[in-house]
């Protein structure tokens, strides 16, 4: 299971035109699925992400985590994230979880964080989404379980 964090001032994501779900403050987490993947990993990747360490605390340090700033959370699906691109110009996808499991996988960790308390918003598993940021930092880091 693969995670892109990135920590933002706004993020949303629309799908046909329509805002699905919307964050201010907090981070957006593209989340990939590997066939590998499990209950268990998604639950240590989720502690991961809940506790990773990428705000600033008043010397302006990363130090503080976004349950200890109350930021907000918007989870979406990209399974190119465990995409193979070692060889040749185009991207292999063999290691992807199939689309059933992965989508439960998905809501699983989506339901971990709402049970941690997190304000959790998401995309939409599978679908064609647009979605935009103000990345705040820049800040990115890629969280692999």
């Amino acid at each position: 299971m693969i995670a892109l964090l990135q920590r933002v001032s706004e993020a949303k994501v629309v799908v046909a035109g329509e805002c699905i779900g919307q964050i201010n403050k907090g981070i957006l987490l593209l989340l990939g699925v590997e066939q590998s993947d499990d209950e268990a990993k998604a639950r240590r990747l989720c502690e991961r992400v809940l506790n990773y360490r990428i705000f600033a605390d008043e010397q302006g340090k990363m130090n503080l985590n976004l349950l200890q700033t109350g930021g907000q959370l918007l989870v979406v699906s990209q399974f190119t994230l465990v995409a193979d691109t070692d060889k040749g110009n185009r991207p292999s996808f063999s290691r992807a979880g199939n689309p059933q499991e992965s989508e439960v996988l998905y809501e699983y960790f989506v339901s971990q964080a709402r049970k941690a308390g997190v304000h959790c918003q998401t995309g939409r598993f599978a679908a064609d989404m647009q979605v935009s940021l103000t990345n705040d930092g820049p800040v990115t880091f890629q969280l692999k379980v």
